[in-house]
């Protein structure tokens, strides 16, 4: 389980952004598969998901996920549910302690934010399309909404993939540049004509910024490169392989 300071010193404030090791799981999936929207076994992604709570020392029913769609959808969680009952959306906000909100990601961005005054924390999936469709303006306005202010929000950007594993192809830059000129930043030439080596976690990064807050901080990891420790999209689908298995993050406003 990785952590960050920036989350760390804050009251009442627990994180992790969970690796692969240390489930049970076999295959493609080992080992610790938290995906329940995976072909997993469904019993070995329970027992991973309850080693992961194991970790914080939560019970495994305090985890609430959601049904991951790469939408800019935010729901504001009151109380837990199921993951047969979880909701579609990309990302979850409360100020409920004893909820722990989980992300599953394997190459898109695990984004954590807690404000550090107000006892207000959110979880966000960005991957590409939800992060230039509003994933993180519409959380962020979710979190003000219940009463944070965007400079006591500190953000933390988990495991993701990156720039140098990310190639695009001659369109996927548009909508970007359509947003701000400014995003031509985060594109690099790629060894392919045409191609491009997309920078996800900093476009992440400088949108939160943009977006008031000051105290911003990431995983210097590339999921996509690193498969000892994380699972990855990108890289099964290069492999060749059917599936994939998906990683967790968790914040919690602790009791």
């Amino acid at each position: 389980m990785i952590t960050l300071s920036a989350l760390n010193e804050i009251i009442r404030i627990r994180h992790g952004f969970f690796t692969r090791e240390g489930g049970v799981s076999q295959g493609i999936y080992a080992s610790l598969n938290c995906g329940p929207g995976s072909a997993d076994d469904p019993a070995a992604v329970a027992e991973n998901r309850s080693r992961a709570m194991a970790m914080m020392d939560l019970p495994v029913q305090a985890l609430v996920t959601v049904h991951q769609a790469h939408t800019a959808e935010v729901v504001t969680v009151t109380e837990a549910w199921t993951p047969a009952g979880r909701p579609t959306a990309d990302a979850m906000v409360t100020t409920v302690p004893g909820l722990a909100l989980g992300i599953l990601t394997a190459d898109c961005a695990p984004v954590l934010l807690a404000d550090r005054k107000n006892g207000i924390i959110a979880a966000a999936h960005a991957g590409w399309k939800g992060a230039v469709g509003g994933i993180l303006e519409n959380t962020v306005a979710r979190m003000v909404e219940l009463g944070a202010k965007p400079k006591n929000i500190v953000g933390a950007i988990g495991p993701c993939i990156g720039q140098r594993s990310y190639e695009v192809g001659p369109d996927f830059p548009a909508p970007f540049l359509a947003e701000s000129a400014d995003n031509a930043d985060f594109f690099a030439p790629s060894r392919r004509d045409g191609h491009h080596l997309f920078d996800l976690p900093g476009y992440v990064s400088r949108k939160l910024a943009r977006l008031g807050l000051v105290d911003v901080t990431r995983v210097p990891a590339d999921t996509c490169r690193d498969g000892a420790r994380f699972f990855s999209y990108r890289r099964a689908t290069l492999a060749g392989e059917k599936d994939y298995g998906r990683q967790l993050s968790v914040i919690v406003l602790e009791r």
